[in-house]
């Protein structure tokens, strides 16, 4: 698929190819649903925990008589009607992974990169390079650019740009190598260095 290469002015001065299929697949909605479930499921450490009114410590002597006190009846000081008592149906330590096909996972990535294609919202920059780290240069390139919640996607070694662009409000930078579906989908818009496209086509061709 063809996509637009703007210089630093948001002028088109280019194309270049990234290496997608335009077929849509049925069901897509369905496909990153699944997808991004997964993943959030499975970022979930799944650590909570409560105790029940059988781990709670003591409580094995009851606190008073049965009738005669004027007093609601009462069997344990654990009893989760009690403050310090034990918790009823609380969470407990479980896993919430899910899992997922490596083929579903490599199609919703390349058709969430096509749909953003589709959408004018994926954009190839011709140059993106600092000569060290300055968000004031970063903030004026994205203004420039007419970005508000965008995604910028950078390479190991790309230092200055990320420390640039990591505190402009509604901007996020992702490693290609880390790029998925839910970050593709979730940005308004998403910025992609010329130099890294190739990268990004590996990507794309080993899922």
């Amino acid at each position: 698929m063809k996509v637009n290469v703007v210089n630093r002015d948001n002028q088109v001065v280019g194309d270049i190819e990234i290496n997608l299929s335009d077929r849509e697949t049925k069901n897509k909605g369905v496909l990153f649903n699944r997808v991004i479930r997964a993943m959030l499921m499975n970022a979930r450490q799944g650590t909570a925990s409560t105790k029940t009114r059988g781990e709670v410590s003591g409580g094995g002597k009851k606190p008073w008589r049965q009738k005669g006190t004027g007093r609601a009846r009462a069997g344990s000081i654990r009893s989760p009607l009690w403050v310090g008592g034990g918790v009823i149906f609380g969470p407990k330590p479980r896993d919430y992974n899910l899992k997922m096909n490596r083929k579903e996972k490599k199609l919703a990535f390349i058709q969430a990169l096509a749909q953003r294609i589709k959408d004018g919202k994926l954009m190839v920059l011709d140059e993106l390079k600092f000569e060290r780290p300055k968000t004031k240069d970063a903030y004026e390139l994205v203004k420039k650019l007419g970005l508000r919640k965008a995604l910028f996607v950078l390479e190991k070694g790309m230092e200055n740009e990320y420390l640039s662009l990591r505190n402009i409000e509604g901007i996020e930078v992702r490693n290609v190598d880390s790029l998925n579906v839910y970050d593709i989908l979730r940005f308004e818009s998403i910025v992609v260095p010329k130099e890294i496209v190739d990268k990004l086509n590996r990507r794309v061709a080993n899922g």
